[in-house]
């Protein structure tokens, strides 16, 4: 039987509503959720851009109420979290172990929801800015443990992404010295997971005296309130040579904001690396300078996240104490203020802001 959803919908024109979708029951390898959390993300907002309709949200937690054939890893009643990054586990990057670019990712087909009797899709095969999703059984992860579900579905995009550059990606080194660009949700995760590979110095940059302030809460040794007329924030890397000696061993980009791509380059010593974890995706002028002396710079996708290796891990941390995710959910709303939801985010007021069905 068909469940009728409430959801937060955009046309891709910059706008989003709030009404309701028909759900169908999942078939072969698909899930039906009730979500109970979903976390917003600076992605949510260029996801009304993309000019086509579609239900928005990737960041997500839930129930399973209903499991379609072929499903066997989790049944109606478990608690899950939600993964965007689907891989299908056959095609050549899955076999290599790149599950996050996979190459044939599954899908629900666009037809098994319909809106105002039309298929509608959703967001990175998920939207779960709702109060259902049906997604490919490849995109759930058993919780398996008891956790508030707006710390789960922060897990599901900015959590990975922060934690897996850091120890997927980058592969940071214990006793490094560790910049990292922007205190919001993913650098606050990549603060803990510096922390957690023991680096000796974790530097946050913010332009936002709260932010820094949670940033030392959940592991930052140090912290530079930045200024807006620093062009790519070159007297902020002037001030970590001046503590460092030579630059940062990994410096970590996660303010989103374009013209800070070629950024943590600057704050790299000699064969340091700089890692773009937000994910700039436009044309940005880059000083080739900023190269020299055997620098690398990275740009992985996810945190190179492979869904039923880390996600338990992740948890297993969080169980004992070593992720600290209640503390990052700073704000809960309903879905009917994602408007002040999104604002907040803009403004710096929260760490991780979650809309609760």
């Amino acid at each position: 039987m068909a469940t009728t959803a409430t959801a937060i919908i955009t046309e891709g024109a910059g706008t989003f509503i709030l009404d309701e979708v028909i759900v169908s029951d999942p078939q072969d390898g698909e899930i039906l959720v009730e979500i109970k959390a979903s976390g917003i993300c600076h992605t949510d907002i260029d996801s009304m851009s993309w000019g086509r309709t579609i239900i928005m949200g990737h960041e997500g937690a839930g129930i399973v109420r209903a499991c379609g054939t072929g499903v066997h890893h989790v049944k109606p009643g478990d608690a899950v979290l939600l993964n965007w990054a689907i891989p299908c586990g056959n095609c050549f990057q899955c076999r290599a172990g790149a599950e996050n670019i996979c190459e044939n990712k599954p899908v629900v087909p666009d037809e098994r929801v319909r809106y105002k009797g039309r298929p509608i899709g959703r967001a990175f095969q998920l939207g779960t800015m709702a109060t259902h999703a049906i997604v490919p059984w490849q995109a759930v992860v058993g919780l398996n443990r008891e956790m508030p579900f707006p710390s789960a579905a922060i897990l599901g995009c900015g959590v990975m992404t922060g934690f897996g550059s850091v120890v997927n990606a980058a592969r940071v080194q214990r006793g490094s010295c560790v910049v990292v660009l922007g205190a919001g949700g993913v650098g606050l995760s990549v603060i803990q997971g510096a922390l957690y590979v023991c680096a000796s110095t974790i530097i946050a940059v913010d332009l936002n005296p709260r932010r820094l302030d949670v940033a030392i809460s959940l592991g930052a040794t140090h912290t530079i309130l930045a200024s807006k007329d620093d062009i790519g924030l070159l007297r902020v890397a002037a001030q970590i040579r001046e503590m460092t000696g030579r630059g940062s061993d990994y410096a970590f980009e996660c303010t989103a904001v374009p013209e800070l791509a070629s950024a943590p380059l600057a704050m790299v010593r000699n064969g340091g690396c700089a890692v773009a974890v937000s994910g700039v995706e436009t044309v940005v002028p880059v000083n080739m300078e900023l190269f020299e002396w055997d620098k690398r710079y990275i740009n992985p996708l996810y945190g190179q996240c492979r869904p039923f290796t880390d996600f338990p891990a992740l948890l297993a941390l969080y169980s004992r104490g070593q992720l600290k995710l209640d503390e990052m959910v700073t704000h809960i709303y309903p879905l009917s203020e994602l408007a002040e939801a999104l604002d907040h985010m803009k403004r710096g007021i929260n760490s991780k802001g979650v809309l609760v069905p």
